[in-house]
């Protein structure tokens, strides 16, 4: 059976005066994800109130799990310490296939 894709929200709430600098720790750290294997979608933008939302696609539970614990999560750690207000909140979800391919998973 072939693994299953899986797809993450990470939602980082920006500190006072701080979303500048949290929005381009965030885009510092784009590339190394991007070249991690399994990697299908790994992208930020802005929300209200100071929110920047993260969309991930992942290949498999596999590797999102090595992704979590790989060297490009430990360096945004580093890059994001101090510039949020409360910790990440991260929501893994499993798609649910409905429509046409194209318009109904992400």
């Amino acid at each position: 059976m072939a693994e299953k894709p899986v797809v993450v929200v990470a939602i980082f709430r920006a500190a006072d005066g701080k979303l500048d600098q949290l929005r381009q720790a965030l885009v510092e750290s784009i590339p190394a994800v991007h070249a991690e294997d399994g990697c299908e979608l790994y992208a930020i933008h802005d929300a209200p109130d100071d929110h920047i939302y993260m969309l991930e696609k992942w290949t498999s539970r596999a590797a999102l799990d090595a992704h979590s614990a790989g060297e490009p999560v430990r360096q945004l750690g580093e890059r994001v310490n101090g510039l949020t207000a409360a910790p990440t909140e991260v929501i893994v979800m499993d798609p649910i296939a409905a429509g046409t391919p194209a318009q109904g998973l992400l």
